[in-house]
């Protein structure tokens, strides 16, 4: 599969009708594909649309025999790549790739990818901003917003495409290419669908697999598994850090004083007043540093950064300040589906917190957040399937109180909670045992805080 690779009367299966599955059989369609969509639920929204612009759809699970019939087989990256048909497939010399790889073979213009364990999605949605503040010609998305394959057919040779790439995405790239990969971070994380640590590590790896060194790797030279990953890249190397120490390399981006700047070897070029951004949490202030990074490769002026930093608050579920009742201020944290982004949460407050934790476990150790919780909290409320497991890792550090749903838990936070302390939702676990995504989680706090702020006013009144 090269550029132009030709997919016109084939017979190609697209597996995961989410948004990256629908993006690209779309895509496959408009290409003269004739094309498949499978989905284990037995329905999926838009069915009727989907069937109009040409699509076959086969719900209710992923049949032997369409995949083993397929020219190709399209993976959505929620859609772990072994599983007992598709390894039929493959026995059966059924090429198999992702979303991401195939869309990547078709844009015409060039790649930035970001990649880490947890601030993904803040620095790729800044390092857009930054990009169209300085002109260019972006396009944003990945694992957030815009599917890649979405993007394909406005992409010029003057495009920047900023993607936004997880572990399953890179787990099955052969060819992707970006000019510009970012690793932000490593830590053990999605061991509910890798095998082991080593595995997830060797897919965050590819990012860089196929750079030149025409390219760039950037990379927190603060972590050091985030180093060793990148140590074998082609590509020139670009660090960042919050500590001021860039590993023996000369140039990258650090603060000075209260500035973001650029270190040369000429000395100092400032990027980015540290009063021009406007996100709670140290942990975010790193992602500002790696979007900077960016942008300062892309030839980005230090004005057009600034703009950009000034102009943006966060992400919703991203540290999120959600609104105060009684005193007790709410932040919503949702996004922080792993242990690693949970305590970078934790640590971003000082006494008086209320943590609510819990949810779908997808590996690590909650014992890691004992000695946070323990200088910090006053109480945890445990919520979802991991709830057991939360209270017998936080014994004897902190209170814990179990909760058997968000309004609970909403409630029991607030009532452990004194004036002027903080209840923040940072749950270190995934959400599907309660929720369709950690998007919903998040809103179903904010309507809950909402909520209680109401009759906490009218008790108030009364």
């Amino acid at each position: 599969m090269s550029h132009g690779f030709d997919v016109k009367k084939r017979h190609v299966v697209v597996v995961g009708a989410a948004r990256s599955g629908v993006a690209v059989a779309d895509l496959l369609v408009s290409r003269g594909a004739r094309v498949t969509l499978t989905d284990t639920r037995p329905s999926i929204e838009d069915e009727a649309a989907l069937r109009s612009r040409g699509l076959t759809l086969e719900l209710g699970g992923h049949r032997t025999e369409t995949l083993t019939g397929a020219d190709l087989i399209v993976l959505s990256p929620g859609v772990p790549p072994r599983q007992p048909a598709l390894d039929a497939a493959r026995a059966a010399g059924v090429p198999v790739t992702g979303e991401l790889e195939l869309a990547s073979r078709w844009l015409l213009g060039r790649v930035v990818a970001i990649t880490g364990t947890k601030g993904k999605s803040t620095t790729t949605t800044l390092t857009g901003r930054m990009l169209e503040a300085g002109g260019r010609r972006t396009r944003v998305g990945g694992n957030i917003g815009l599917a890649l394959s979405a993007q394909v057919e406005d992409s010029t040779p003057d495009t920047i495409h900023v993607v936004e790439v997880s572990s399953f995405q890179l787990e099955m790239t052969e060819r992707f290419h970006p000019w510009i990969a970012a690793l932000l971070n490593f830590s053990p994380d999605h061991l509910d669908r890798h095998a082991s640590v080593e595995e997830y590590a060797g897919a965050k790896a590819r990012i860089f697999a196929n750079q030149t060194p025409a390219d760039w790797a950037v990379v927190n030279a603060d972590d050091a598994p985030a180093l060793e990953l990148s140590s074998a890249a082609a590509a020139k190397p670009f660090r960042f850090s919050m500590r001021g120490d860039l590993g023996g390399h000369r140039e990258g981006v650090v603060i000075a004083g209260d500035v973001i700047v650029h270190r040369t070897s000429e000395g100092d070029v400032p990027l980015v007043p540290l009063t021009s951004v406007r996100l709670l949490g140290r942990h975010l202030l790193s992602d500002v540093l790696a979007a900077a990074s960016i942008a300062r490769i892309a030839g980005i002026t230090p004005e057009a950064m600034t703009r950009a930093v000034e102009g943006f608050t966060g992400l919703e579920h991203a540290l999120e300040p959600v609104g105060d009742a009684g005193g007790v201020r709410f932040v919503n944290d949702s996004k922080a589906t792993n242990i690693a982004a949970a305590r970078l949460a934790i640590e971003s407050f000082d006494r008086g917190l209320v943590v609510i934790l819990g949810g779908k476990f997808k590996g690590g150790d909650f014992r890691d957040l004992r000695a946070p919780l323990a200088a910090r909290a006053d109480a945890v409320v445990a919520i979802g399937e991991a709830a057991g497991l939360v209270l017998e890792a936080l014994e004897g550090a902190v209170p814990v109180c179990r909760a058997a749903s968000m309004s609970d838990a909403v409630r029991s936070a607030y009532a452990a909670a004194l004036p002027g302390g903080t209840v923040l939702l940072a749950p270190a676990c995934a959400s599907f045992d309660m929720f369709r995504d950690y998007a919903e989680r998040g809103r179903v706090f904010k309507g809950e805080v909402e909520r209680l702020t109401r009759e906490v006013e009218r008790t108030r009144e009364q």
